[in-house]
């Protein structure tokens, strides 16, 4: 358990994903747990949903945490950033998950020596399973990092990358869940197209796809090999591969990911 108290700036999907997961994991008692918002209604529901504080005093949360979770839209993290850099110091740790802001453009806003940590998260953090990447600032301890890996384990999965990389994992990650509802809208599509009915063809689908994510998390092989455990030779996969591939699947799925982290480049530098 964290000894820290922890505060979120923000309680929309993201921000409340952080609570209710360092919560949920014992990470942190909800008493010591706190929210802020401009909504009510979104107070309201952090309250209600988790029983935690919740305030419409960004400088009030920052009083109370030690570990101030800035789950903000990337326009408005500047005048926030202004706004609690006073509370901040160099004492209290930020951990920002707002998407494309480089940590030199927070710090800029904050006390010298501030400690700031960069995450990019994505949206299956709301059933406690997201996939975050996350970079240290320069004033970030290896402690900070530490704790911030804990949080973020807490509902998912946190890999500590060079900030460099983290448009990639936006690429890759942040923008994966679209492609991935994609393929199993695709795949229920393709059901329905040789008979079957759509909530029988969506269900499969899906359970498809999670049991495949299942098996390759647990089962410690290279993706081929466990393709190869399905394919048989002149089998039904394999002529399927052979359809995906005769319409460049592999590489459509490697261009997304490239688009993705160049457009996520892009909205960093403001275009």
């Amino acid at each position: 358990m964290l000894t820290e108290k922890i505060g979120v700036i923000g309680a929309g999907k993201i921000g409340s994903a952080i609570a209710r997961g360092v919560i949920r994991a014992g990470l942190a008692a909800k008493e010591n747990v706190m929210a802020s918002d401009v909504s009510e209604a979104l107070r309201q529901a952090a309250a209600n949903e988790l029983g935690i504080k919740v305030t419409a005093d960004n400088g009030a949360l920052c009083d109370f945490a030690d570990i101030i979770i800035l789950a903000v839209k990337p326009q408005i993290v500047d005048p926030v950033a202004r706004e609690i850099a006073k509370k901040l110091g160099a004492k209290k740790l930020l951990v920002s998950v707002a998407a494309g802001v480089p940590l030199a453009r927070i710090e800029a806003g904050l006390a010298q020596g501030a400690r700031v940590v960069r995450v990019m998260p994505n949206i299956p953090c709301v059933v406690g399973a997201g996939a975050a990447g996350y970079a240290g600032g320069a004033h970030a301890t290896a402690a900070d990092l530490a704790k911030v890996g804990a949080i973020l384990n807490s509902f998912g999965v946190g890999m500590a990358v060079e900030e460099k990389y983290l448009d990639a994992v936006t690429g890759l990650s942040g923008s994966g869940p679209a492609y991935v509802f994609l393929f199993m809208e695709a795949l229920a599509d393709g059901g329905v197209q040789v008979g079957l009915a759509r909530d029988v063809a969506l269900k499969l689908a899906m359970q498809t796809v999670y049991g495949a994510a299942k098996m390759a998390l647990e089962a410690n092989k290279h993706l081929g090999e466990l393709k190869d455990e399905v394919t048989s030779p002149g089998g039904t996969t394999i002529a399927g591969l052979y359809a995906m591939e005769q319409k460049g699947f592999h590489g459509t799925v490697m261009d997304a990911v490239v688009s993705a982290t160049r457009r996520s480049q892009e909205l960093g530098k403001g275009l």
